[in-house]
């Protein structure tokens, strides 16, 4: 489905991916691990646009997004849900979740995929008038994820989604994720809580100073010492 082929992106003077080379496969949940700087949210900026490969390629579905902007790369069915969620504070859960639909025109589909969306998350079918900004960071993260989910992606993009919240939210986030998987949406997560996303992912890639350093089946990756050391002890 997708294939990160040699990419280099740069800030500036700053080499923040070097060579990177990456695949997923329809259907997968495929991780990307890392410590902070080691290039997973550039990784993420790159395949979706808003960040400029300078070398290499991108493709999705056999066709090179390399160059592509980021609004055509949504249109194509990639989502970007960012770190830090990233909603629209002063508009409310329902018009997050009409702004993550903006590019679609089959309004009788959107309708069902809002209360989709209010199924997968029943907590936002609480507040759906309330103004986002004044909801819970976990309850923030879900509509992020749910809004992201309103361009019916085949490929979505999630960036640290555990980050900040309570051991129980973040559980019930990667529950969310194995749904949003099953339903069909193939699904790359970069997240620095190694232990939960190596149990949720079918494969992972460990990256480190803008290179992939290991990468393999998810499961093994949590009985291989080099990943305990780095990321799993303590």
């Amino acid at each position: 489905m997708l294939e990160l082929s040699n990419i280099d992106v740069y800030y500036g003077a700053i080499h923040a991916l070097k060579d990177m080379s990456l695949k997923i496969e329809t259907g997968e949940v495929v991780t990307l691990i890392g410590a902070n700087g080691a290039g997973k949210s550039t990784t993420l900026k790159a395949i979706s646009g808003i960040q400029e490969a300078k070398a290499g390629s991108i493709k999705f579905d056999g066709q090179d997004i390399t160059s592509m902007s980021a609004p055509d790369i949504v249109n194509l069915g990639i989502s970007h849900v960012p770190e830090g969620r990233r909603v629209f504070s002063r508009m409310s859960v329902m018009e997050n979740l009409e702004m993550g639909a903006y590019i679609r025109k089959d309004k009788t589909e959107v309708k069902r995929d809002y209360e989709k969306a209010f199924t997968l998350f029943p907590r936002l079918s609480e507040r759906k008038s309330q103004m986002a900004g004044t909801l819970s960071g976990g309850e923030q993260q879900m509509l992020a994820i749910a809004r992201g989910l309103m361009s019916k992606p085949r490929l979505l993009l999630l960036d640290e989604p555990s980050m900040g919240l309570a051991p129980i939210i973040v559980n019930e986030i990667f529950s969310i994720i194995e749904d949003i998987n099953k339903e069909g949406t193939t699904v790359l997560l970069v997240e620095q809580n190694a232990y939960m996303a190596l149990n949720a992912a079918n494969r992972a890639y460990i990256i480190r100073n803008g290179c992939i350093e290991i990468e393999g089946d998810a499961k093994d990756m949590l009985e291989d010492e080099r990943v305990k050391t780095a990321y799993l002890e303590g």
